[in-house]
């Protein structure tokens, strides 16, 4: 039942593009690997999320992160003539960075930077990521590979509704369930 509502959360593909100051960044989700240092990402599921200060966010599950991939997501969802990238020194972001009219700007997180003056920083992004692994860790405790689209976009739904009452968000589920079906047999491949 869970997953079926999670389904009805799913956004229909987006037509209008992000403006503004628009912040990407890359997390990864899944089990420490024993015997691995913290850095050691390749049991690990990556989402890419982007999100318009101020407005909604766009978080998409990738089996690999590449320079490639972010590239092309970035370009269908922002607009780049009308936008400003904030990322952190990841170097996956500087030859998109050079595309914006607004400018590229990092913030250097392994020297303990986190925001310059006031406005240069990806803070929006990570407190999404967050509370998007807050979540999975403290309520859902596990989830697998398969599913983690499903989690991925109804934290992506509940963050794009913060605004909305619980009533609202209900409603609006309530109505998108319809006429999308979900059987057990798609979601599990069996």
């Amino acid at each position: 039942m869970g997953h079926r509502i999670r389904l009805a959360m799913t956004r229909e593909p987006l037509a209008s593009k992000m403006t503004g100051i628009v912040e990407a960044d890359e997390t990864y989700i899944g089990g420490q690997a024993r015997g691995r240092g913290m850095g050691f990402v390749q049991n690990k599921t990556s989402v890419f999320a982007l999100v318009e200060r101020g407005g909604e966010v766009r978080a998409q599950v990738m089996k690999r992160v590449t320079r490639d991939n972010i590239t092309e997501v970035i370009r269908e969802q922002v607009d780049l003539d009308a936008a400003t990238l904030m990322t952190d020194r990841s170097t996956l972001y500087v030859p998109i960075g050079r595309e914006f009219a607004g400018g590229h700007e990092r913030v250097d997180h392994g020297r303990g930077e986190y925001v310059r003056d006031g406005v240069i920083h990806s803070n929006t992004v990570e407190n999404f990521f967050g509370q998007l692994k807050r979540s999975l860790d403290g309520t859902h405790h596990h989830v697998g590979e398969d599913h983690l689209h499903r989690y991925v976009d109804e934290f992506s739904y509940r963050y794009n509704t913060r605004g909305w009452t619980d009533g609202q968000r209900l409603m609006d589920t309530v109505v998108a369930t319809q006429g999308r079906r979900l059987t057990y047999k798609p979601m599990t491949g069996e």
